[in-house]
């Protein structure tokens, strides 16, 4: 009789959704949240993905060359597509690496935000990438929860009370409704667009 190896809690809340490829690739990197949510069938991620990773020598676990950083998304049992997935980015060119990375997790339908360091932070975009919809927000001192509260119209102080689970509910919930549009612009017209790549360390004290 061959023994079973029992799986972790993790691999066990994330199996059958959209995330369980991408944590068996091991792209979900240093997790606030990687489990259930308050929702029946719902599980939660708020962290970092991994979009490139460098080269491995021997058995030495090296960072990702290139990770999408504060994200929050969401995933539902029996579902293989992400419904909703928000994150930051130094460059908007790298909107093309999270399109791939994510790649048949997205869906038409799915409400996908990224908010880059170097747009113009007046302007908002809509930009289709791979069969899928993304905006593309400009971000500038604040966080990308902090962004999603204003974007969404959510109250800061009435989700204070939440645990990250029921904050991370609370703001895919209103996320799945949005449906503001705003100028429709393709991903090589944004790479036209975009301003210079800031320095992550710039004006940050020693």
């Amino acid at each position: 009789m061959t023994a079973t190896v029992a799986a972790s809690p993790v691999a066990a809340a994330l199996a059958d959704t959209a995330m369980a490829p991408l944590e068996a690739q091991g792209r979900l990197l240093n997790p606030v949240l990687k489990a259930a949510t308050k929702k029946p069938g719902r599980v939660g991620f708020r962290g970092e993905l991994a979009l490139r990773f460098a080269p491995k020598l021997a058995d030495e676990a090296r960072p990702p060359e290139l990770t999408c950083d504060q994200v929050i998304a969401i995933a539902e049992k029996g579902n293989s597509k992400l419904p909703f997935f928000a994150g930051y980015l130094l460059s908007f060119e790298h909107l093309k690496d999270v399109a791939e990375v994510l790649g048949e997790q997205l869906s038409a339908g799915g409400k996908y935000f990224l908010f880059c360091n170097n747009i113009d932070l007046l302007k908002k975009y809509q930009v289709a990438y791979n069969g899928a919809m993304f905006y593309v927000l400009p971000i500038d001192e604040s966080t990308v929860y902090n962004e999603l509260l204003e974007l969404l119209y959510l109250e800061k102080s009435e989700l204070k009370r939440l645990d990250t689970a029921g904050k991370t509910d609370a703001v895919a919930d209103a996320a799945l409704k949005f449906d503001v549009t705003f100028d429709n612009i393709t991903y090589e017209e944004g790479l036209k667009l975009m301003g210079p790549v800031r320095n992550p360390n710039e004006n940050r004290p020693v």
